[in-house]
């Protein structure tokens, strides 16, 4: 039995976890024990260049979770699809797929939301066929970027209407507009970043480095990031600045000394070691505008 029975699942693409995504599953709590549906393998099967997630898979638990307040103190949880499954759907088998398989309650759906097969059906076709299998059919409005006009000036698709997206996060990110991107997500951009072996990660009396190789997630553009900390197993931040060049990630400490003992802290066969970082990032130093203070989250598990 799929564990989205009797549930109510928010539909769309849900790579940023942004505030129009978080408005979803709002109103999914509102009805009913909230999920979103999120397709698994989608970029592989239509061919698309890999690009680094906005979201590592790894810290989107914790991203769910902090929308639980939101949603009457339920954390939303996602149930994987394989997109390969799904893509020549019609509109109807889509449907028929999501209450005889799935066996949810009712479905979220943004006003502008397409599916099926070649994106042939819209959200009043949903409503139409929900209504046709017995279920709910909740349609929002979009979240609109209140910003679009003075600070979005990349994003030329035209479907998106002016709403928040995946798409403009990316773009702020390329920028470095740490303050639009805590906007857009409605908490601050966190990197994680991964390796094998101690010597992957760094550290001096003052600084600890990484290779760009481990991130799990995109980073911000190149530059000097103030207003950081770094906080060791989710205790005790400490105050840092972030530097990303063309290599690496570079933190770096002012009054503290800062020693990180990898072998102290590793359980298992010492043949092999994986170290899990992850760092929110705050404003960049070299945006021409008024200090914002920031926050940054290095947890190192």
């Amino acid at each position: 039995m799929a564990a989205t029975v009797g549930g109510i699942v928010a539909l769309g693409k849900f790579d940023a976890l942004h505030i129009g995504h978080r408005e979803l599953a709002i109103q999914a709590s509102r009805v009913g024990a909230p999920f979103l549906l999120s397709f698994v393998g989608m970029a592989e099967v239509l061919g698309w260049e890999p690009r680094a997630p906005i979201v590592a898979k790894c810290d989107r638990k914790r991203v769910l979770s902090s929308w639980a307040p939101l949603c009457g103190n339920v954390t939303p949880l996602e149930f994987l699809i394989e997109f390969s499954s799904v893509r020549h759907l019609t509109p109807r088998q889509f449907v028929e797929k999501l209450y005889k398989e799935l066996g949810v309650r009712g479905v979220v759906a943004g006003e502008n939301y397409r599916f099926g097969y070649k994106a042939a059906g819209d959200s009043s076709e949903l409503v139409r066929l929900c209504e046709e299998f017995g279920m709910g059919a909740y349609i929002i409005k979009p979240v609109m970027d209140n910003n679009q006009d003075s600070r979005n000036t990349a994003s030329s698709n035209s479907k998106e209407r002016g709403q928040v997206s995946s798409t403009r996060v990316r773009h702020a990110l390329s920028i470095g507009d740490m303050k639009y991107v805590s906007e857009l997500l409605g908490r601050q951009h966190r990197l994680i970043l991964t390796a094998q072996y101690q010597e992957a990660f760094t550290s001096s009396k003052h600084k600890v480095s990484a290779p760009k190789s481990c991130l799990l997630n995109l980073p911000p553009k190149e530059g000097l990031y103030e207003n950081c900390s770094l906080l060791i197993d989710d205790e005790n931040p400490v105050s840092c600045r972030v530097v990303i060049d063309t290599t690496h990630i570079h933190l770096e400490f002012d009054e503290v000394e800062l020693r990180i003992d990898i072998d102290a802290r590793y359980k298992g066969e010492a043949s092999e070691l994986v170290r899990v970082v992850g760092l929110s990032i705050g404003q960049p130093h070299f945006i021409e505008q008024s200090p914002i203070p920031g926050k940054a989250d290095v947890v190192i598990l």
